[in-house]
């Protein structure tokens, strides 16, 4: 039988759903520590489950700097309109339209290796597996553009 007290505090702690927690808990005899090593294991295989999912929602998220001299635009993708219409995936989309304000990638593949600006322990590609594994849908950033004042 799972603690849920620590079922509670893994899903705080992790974002992933309670079935994949539990599932972990269990595994791991109850162990925290091992829990999330068991879902980072668990995580990869559902994110390599996802990837040949067709997407056919999302939004497209913009930002512009305080100073307006720089602005954005990123389109997010996920499988359904009732993952792209939760806030939590808009709030997702807003702060990957600012981190590419801030940072300035070219191409998507260039955005997927940096550092998130607010957390730099956790590259971009994380923040998508993080929220794919969430939602339990493929979630993609598909195309992005970066705007500089005069240019």
């Amino acid at each position: 039988m799972v603690d849920f007290n620590k079922l509670k505090q893994l899903r705080e702690e992790t974002g992933i759903s309670y079935n994949l927690c539990k599932k972990a808990l269990e595994e791991a005899g109850d162990d925290i520590a091992k829990a999330k090593k068991v879902l980072e294991k668990i995580a990869g295989e559902k994110i390599e489950e996802k990837t040949q999912r067709p997407t056919k929602s999302g939004g497209i998220f913009s930002y512009v700097h305080h100073n307006r001299q720089v602005a954005s635009m990123v389109e997010v993708v996920c499988e359904t309109d009732f993952v792209s219409e939760n806030k939590e995936f808009q709030d997702f989309g807003y702060e990957i339209a600012m981190q590419v304000a801030s940072s300035k990638p070219k191409k998507v593949k260039d955005l997927m290796e940096q550092e998130f600006i607010k957390d730099p322990k956790k590259k971009i590609i994380d923040l998508v597996n993080e929220t794919a594994l969430k939602f339990g849908e493929k979630i993609e950033i598909s195309r992005l553009s970066v705007w500089n004042l005069g240019e």
